[in-house]
């Protein structure tokens, strides 16, 4: 009964973001766990890329699309070719996201728009159309991708932590309305993973042994960890879970 619980087989799960990194290790996941997957990247290849080989090889399809999530006229038309298709995700995992790193008094305006535009802007235009088939079905699963800097101020990112900070609020909001509608809406908070993202922490001697030094677990996290977090969010097993913001950061948030 227990590993029922955790059994998406039948399902559809649509995940942005999925080309790589944490995207790609919840895609595959989720795959593995009997959910056929939905990707979607700005990037991804439209077949054969390294994410449908993964979950193939788990003998569960993969259907892929691409989508600038920069682009607010691209992230409907996507939603609206979503519907043409005949796709219904069961469970919408909001991964895409991008960062861009220069001191607050330098930061120009462009770039806190792409990154508001990517991580919270677009993340909510997609939850409300791909969410409105859900609270008409009564039941469905959203995931963000949060952040630590949902809870901290981050150093030379304030459009990234401005808009993680809005996730979670977001987050809450959805769950606050759709929660009594069958839907769950939650998120994943990762700490410092080893990804594209944080390469130039990884490249800075200082800052990634100051890093390393306060996560208790003694380790950077890699996209296999958020496998897990990912499958029980999107399962029955989290079905009275809702609103919360699940911190997978080897214990970083507990120092």
């Amino acid at each position: 009964m227990t590993q029922s619980m955790f059994d998406l087989s039948g399902k559809t799960a649509l995940v942005t973001g999925c080309k790589r990194g944490i995207g790609r290790g919840m895609a595959e996941a989720l795959a593995a766990a009997g959910a056929d997957i939905v990707g979607v990247s700005a990037t991804l290849e439209l077949t054969g890329s390294e994410v449908e080989k993964s979950v193939t090889a788990l003998g569960r399809s993969f259907k892929a699309y691409q989508c600038d999530f920069s682009d607010r006229a691209a992230v409907r038309s996507f939603a609206a070719q979503l519907e043409t298709d005949g796709v219904a995700p069961d469970i919408l995992i909001n991964n895409a996201g991008t960062i861009a790193r220069t001191p607050a008094a330098e930061h120009p305006d462009e770039m806190w728009d792409e990154v508001i535009e990517v991580n919270l802007s677009a993340q909510f235009v997609l939850s409300r159309e791909v969410g409105r088939g859900m609270v008409a079905r009564g039941n469905g699963k959203i995931i963000f991708t949060a952040s630590l800097l949902t809870f901290q101020g981050g150093i030379t990112v304030p459009g990234y932590a401005a808009s993680k900070g809005g996730i979670g609020q977001l987050t809450k909001a959805l769950a606050n309305e759709w929660a009594g509608k069958g839907v769950n809406v939650n998120a994943i908070a990762p700490g410092y993973i080893a990804t594209d993202n944080t390469q130039a922490l990884q490249d800075d001697p200082a800052r990634s042994k100051s890093i390393l030094e306060r996560i208790p677990q003694g380790r950077w996290g890699t996209p296999a960890d958020f496998g897990g977090p990912a499958v029980f969010l999107s399962s029955s097993a989290s079905d009275y879970v809702n609103g919360e913001i699940l911190v997978v950061d080897g214990g970083w948030m507990g120092r």
